[in-house]
């Protein structure tokens, strides 16, 4: 055999070799008081490439524990946000107040950014600066007996929704107290009935009787005696349907409805009531007669129940309330 001729090698102790080769490695050590805010860059073997370990090294450490606390438990009620609030709480915890009357909740970010202004010149970042990642959200619950008046408020009802509304929910309905029927403001009074007094007198208002509602959807007929007139706003443009003359009931009499009610109920679940005038109105449509139950300035009553929460938040974890909604994680 020549001696420029060499001996092909066998294809399986090529690969053999080759494997042999890239299986080959050194051990890479950790450092001891390994810093995981900075980068940890080795060589690998044979001066091949330069590996950043440190998200492997991030990603070890939080196999077994976390970093960091992260995440956002929602809540059923505001002792749950209480207590969690004061479990976690540090320096810079805060709470945020969001007060819409669909859906008001109050937010506890544990790990709210520090107090004071930023030096955007600082090398080493902003000290004050948080990553606000660790909350609790508890959406407070309106109760049913708000959500079923504010349902209706405002809405035309024909007679057969007004009488099984009426009747559904007249244990929301309050009789007036003597003073508050014959709107005689006093000393004498509660500060609630002369509220109510002065309400009715600000919207020309009377009181009525549940009772009178409750004979009202029962057999209400209407006999208008005269046409109708229409009467526009000129200021807000608004028209608003009068009646040239009474209306009558089926006996003849003239027809007396009061065009106010009282109403005792929650804002919230399980939460203290609340008295609230309701308007009581009616129009002649066609043939037919509608019926307008409207809740008289319900935000008072709303910022009365959401205030008397945050007052409780507000003492109980000792933390700032903001109005508003907090930056987005």
């Amino acid at each position: 055999m020549s001696e420029d001729l060499i001996p092909m090698q066998n294809p399986a102790e090529t690969m053999r070799d080759i494997m042999a080769d890239i299986g080959h490695h050194d051990p890479v050590e950790t450092p001891d008081g390994l810093d995981l805010t900075k980068p940890h860059l080795v060589t690998l073997p044979n001066h091949r490439k330069v590996e950043n370990l440190t998200t492997h090294h991030r990603a070890a450490l939080e196999f077994l524990k976390p970093a960091r606390r992260s995440g956002t438990a929602k809540l059923k009620d505001l002792d749950s946000l209480i207590l969690w609030a004061n479990r976690f709480k540090g320096d810079t915890s805060a709470l945020f107040a969001n007060p819409e009357m669909s859906a008001p909740t109050l937010t506890c970010i544990a790990d709210y950014h520090g107090a004071g202004a930023i030096d955007p010149l600082n090398p080493e970042g902003d000290p004050t600066a948080r990553h606000c990642h660790h909350r609790a959200v508890y959406g407070f619950p309106l109760s049913k007996e708000w959500q079923a008046w504010m349902g209706i408020s405002g809405r035309a009802l024909d007679k057969d929704e007004m009488g099984e509304f009426i009747e559904a929910n007249a244990k929301d309905i309050m009789d007036p107290t003597p003073p508050v029927l014959a709107l005689t403001e006093n000393d004498k009074n509660q500060p609630w009935e002369n509220r109510l007094i002065q309400t009715a007198r600000q919207i020309e208002g009377r009181y009525g009787q549940l009772g009178q509602l409750l004979a009202m959807s029962r057999r209400f007929q209407v006999y208008e005696t005269s046409d109708l007139t229409v009467k526009t706003n000129r200021d807000t443009g608004e028209s608003e349907i009068q009646f040239l003359n009474e209306h009558k009931d089926a006996d003849g009499k003239p027809l007396s409805v009061p065009n106010l009610i009282i109403i005792t109920i929650p804002v919230f679940l399980n939460g203290a009531p609340y008295r609230m005038p309701v308007r009581f109105r009616y129009r002649k449509s066609g043939s037919a007669v509608k019926f307008i139950l409207s809740i008289y300035n319900p935000e008072r009553a709303f910022e009365a129940a959401f205030d008397e929460a945050l007052k409780i938040a507000a003492d109980a974890t000792e933390l700032p309330i903001f109005q508003g909604h907090p930056e987005s994680s």
